[in-house]
Order: C-alpha cells, then structure tokens, then sequence
C-alpha cells in the first residue's frame, strides 16, 4: 500500500509536516535530549550502518551519524517531507556526509534482511496499529549482533499541560476530544516488554526514566502544542474556537502555577543474537 493511500498515515504525515514550524523550537528540546540518550544506550561502533524509523528532524539519526563516523551510514526515514528537509538542513551545517533522510513507510521497509547494525524507533512505535508486526520488520532488517532500540512515552507525558488542554477541547469542541492518544498505548515498562516477547524477542533491557520539560511561561506550552501531536487538533478547529482553546488551556496552567510538563520515558534496548 502507498504510504500516503492509509488514512492514519495520511493524518500522521499532516500533522507533523504541520507541526513543522515549532518542531525545533526551545520548547520541545526534549526531541534532541531523548534522541541523544538513545543513541548514547547504542553505543555505536564506528562504521555502523544505522536505521532511524521515524526520525522527524534527526534528533536520533544525526547523532548517530556522528558515532559512526565518516566510515558509518545512517538512513534516517519518516513520512513528513517538511521534518525531514530540516534534518537535511541541520545534517549539512554540521558538515555531515554520512546520513540522508528519506521519505518511506516505516512499517514496509524496503532493505533486506540483516541490513542494518542498529535500528532505532524513538516516540514513533505508538503511531503503528499493528505494534508487534513493526517490531518483527524492525527486527527483520537488523543484522544479528546489532542492536534496536525503542524510545516511547511514559505515564502522563506532558502532564499538567496535556490535561489542562483537552479540558478546553472539550469546551470549545468536543468531538475533538481524544479518547486514547496514540502514545497512551504503552506507557509503562512491562507493557513494552509484553511487546517484545510477542515478536519473538527475549533478553531486552527495558528501563524508564522520568523528566521535565522547563516552561519559561505558559507560552511554551502551547508552543508544545504547536510543534507536537497535539497539532492535528489544532488544525481542526477555526480560528476563534483555536483562540478559545489556547486562552482556556493557559489560563489553567497559569492559575496551577504550573512552570514544567512531565517528560517521562522508556527505553528498551535488544541485541540480536
């Protein structure tokens, strides 16, 4: 199927090459700071060929192409065009040779078996309705002694911004209220775990880590907003009910005192044998 052809596919492509515009904005520097940790549980070799699924604007894909060094390759994937011309940008001004960044689907990889050795997915798994079955492609690709890694969100990711937003959903419109976001599907460290046993792979090193995201203001909060998955929401409402939104959801965060949004992860690191 062409990767543009699947309705979820469709939304996600839209709605980050939407949230393009504040993708790397100061506010959600949690992109490069958990796709720097990543690649640093990798510890890649020199010379190693890498696989990033999901790579948006190259926060995993352009430290790795600096591990590996010169004599490495890195492949960095995703389906929204505007993302991936800005990792092309920040890859060239870093003089880096060694890495391009292609637009294809992640879940009908084109590469053969035993490609690759490391294979990274960082807050991109959730976004695939069949979990296990990325998995398996993921592992597909991979060379045996290599090592993939995933990243994905954990328990209340970006709270108290993210339930102080859907509150104002719900009042402005609430049929655009969210009754699972898709990063809610495996929040916890055993839930990734389970996926992995169900796609055959035993012995990974899951751990999880909990963070915070410094506002400078409430505005960054919705700057957030802007340059994440929140933005397909956003972009279905008009320009009064955005307004209505974005006043409500700050005026709670502001009244709470709110000055960080939780940043919590986790990580599962599995080698090949």
């Amino acid at each position: 199927m062409d990767p543009v052809s699947d309705p979820a596919k469709l939304k996600a492509e839209a709605t980050y090459n939407a949230a393009a515009d504040h993708f790397d904005d100061g506010p959600l520097a949690f992109w490069d700071r958990y796709g720097r940790l990543t690649v640093q549980k990798l510890s890649l070799a020199p010379g190693s060929a890498v696989l990033d699924v999901g790579c948006g604007s190259g926060a995993s894909a352009i430290p790795a192409a600096i591990d590996v060094g010169p004599r490495g390759r890195v492949i960095g994937i995703d389906l929204a065009e505007r993302l991936l011309t800005i990792a092309r940008s920040k890859s060239l001004a870093q003089h880096l040779h060694n890495v391009e960044f292609r637009r294809a689907d992640m879940t009908a990889l084109s590469y053969p078996d035993a490609s690759f050795d490391a294979v990274i997915s960082v807050f991109s798994l959730f976004f695939v309705a069949d979990m296990v079955a990325e998995i398996r492609e993921l592992w597909r690709v991979l060379r045996p002694g290599g090592k993939l890694a995933i990243t994905t969100w954990g328990p209340r990711m970006f709270e108290p911004g993210s339930e102080a937003f859907w509150s104002a959903v719900k009042e402005f419109r609430p049929d655009l209220v969210a009754t699972v976001s898709p990063w809610e599907r495996i929040t916890r460290p055993d839930a990734l775990r389970q996926l992995l046993s169900e796609s055959g792979i035993s012995g990974a090193e899951v751990t999880s880590e909990d963070g915070k995201q410094r506002l400078q203001s409430v505005e960054d909060w919705w700057t957030i907003v802007l340059g994440s998955g929140y933005r397909w929401t956003v972009e279905q409402m008009s320009e009064g009910e955005r307004a209505g939104v974005k006043a409500a959801n700050l005026k709670k965060l502001r009244e709470s005192g709110t000055t960080s949004v939780e940043t919590n992860v986790i990580c599962a690191i599995a080698r090949k044998i």
